[in-house]
């Protein structure tokens, strides 16, 4: 690492000049910091819900969430199963949910308490895991 330079501005106030790739090692340090410190905080929440005797996720929908994808999305992966094929399997009568299941684990839209009922009956885990 280079010395930086340092100006004093008229008014006082200090400023560090440094090469552009010093600054921008430093920006990618700072996201890569941030990221481990949203990993830490959803990790904290977990082991606090555990130790409270909360809802308990398979590893790899903990993993999945951590990754970005929605609790929805990475449940149904988990049990290996598509939109259309728990959209087909859901008692609503209507065999065509596979585009709102997609809006539901996008997040443009929220499932009813009803709905979540249903999807966690279809998907055979608790109706924790969903809420």
């Amino acid at each position: 690492m280079s010395q930086p330079q340092i100006i004093k501005t008229t008014s006082g106030e200090e400023l560090v000049v440094l090469p552009r790739k010093e600054y921008e090692a430093l920006l990618e340090r700072a996201d890569h910091d941030s990221e481990d410190a949203d990993d830490i905080a959803i990790y904290d929440v977990r082991k606090a819900e555990l130790l409270a005797g909360g809802v308990v996720l398979p590893p790899e929908v903990s993993a999945a969430m951590l990754r970005g994808e929605s609790k929805l999305k990475a449940i149904r992966d988990w049990r290996d199963m598509t939109q259309q094929q728990v959209s087909f399997l859901m008692p609503t009568g209507n065999r065509n949910l596979q585009g709102y299941l997609s809006e539901l684990e996008s997040g443009r839209r929220t499932a009813s308490k009803e709905m979540l009922e249903e999807l966690a009956k279809v998907l055979k885990v608790p109706m924790e895991w969903l809420a």
